[in-house]
């Protein structure tokens, strides 16, 4: 698999002071997201903003990609997946923030559904905190009965997180976000949560505003 790429925007004050990285989800591909970061670039004029498009041709939708993939019969296929993807998804992090001579900690995450699977996992095991973790419409992946505080060994960071869901999502149930939410919560990660009255598996102009405005806060 090649390395990732996808599309950019430079900071609107022309400095890049902080790095926003979007992370799709599946069947998408980069240009799914980077829309948000021109409705964004008001409230971060310093951010520079990319969206890699995942590694992987997406097996049910051929036009797309995705991070892992899914079969929806195995339920030990995420937490696999997010390990095996996870490698790659470091490289490029480490070689934007090089691109633009930041520093890890200026660095935030935003993820939708299978994206934001990817941003949880690799967001906490960086080994110098990020700024910030948005999540929409995704699910904390992890092994199929296994308490999440197992895991505190692997977790190398903390930083604040913000979960976004539709109350009306028919892919990832709005129950995902409880349980994300409680296991981030037993880990000791801080965590903030919206949910989107009447919203399917997307996000609205609600959830918009409160990533927007969780992200200024933190970088």
């Amino acid at each position: 698999m090649a390395d990732l790429d996808g599309p950019r925007l430079p900071p609107r004050s022309g400095q890049a002071k902080q790095l926003v990285v979007f992370l799709h989800g599946y069947g998408a591909d980069g240009n799914d997201l980077i829309d948000i970061g021109r409705a964004w670039a008001g409230l971060l004029p310093d951010a520079a903003f990319v969206s890699p498009h995942a590694p992987r041709p997406c097996g049910q939708a051929p036009q797309g990609r995705e991070w892992f993939p899914l079969t929806f019969r195995d339920p030990g296929e995420r937490w696999a997946g997010v390990n095996s993807a996870a490698p790659m998804l470091n490289e490029f992090l480490d070689a934007e923030l090089a691109r633009h001579a930041l520093p890890p900690s200026a660095l935030a995450l935003v993820g939708f559904s299978q994206g934001t699977m990817m941003a949880l996992h690799v967001g906490l095991r960086r080994q110098v905190p990020l700024a910030a973790i948005v999540g929409y419409s995704g699910m904390l992946a992890l092994p199929e009965e296994i308490d999440p505080t197992a895991f505190a060994a692997e977790i190398r960071s903390r930083p604040p997180v913000l979960l976004v869901h539709g109350d009306q999502d028919p892919l990832i149930p709005v129950e995902a976000l409880f349980h994300a939410a409680q296991a981030l919560a037993a880990l000791e990660v801080p965590t903030e949560w919206h949910i989107s009255p009447g919203v399917g598996h997307g996000i609205d102009q609600e959830g918009l505003r409160q990533g927007g405005e969780f992200l200024a806060r933190r970088l």
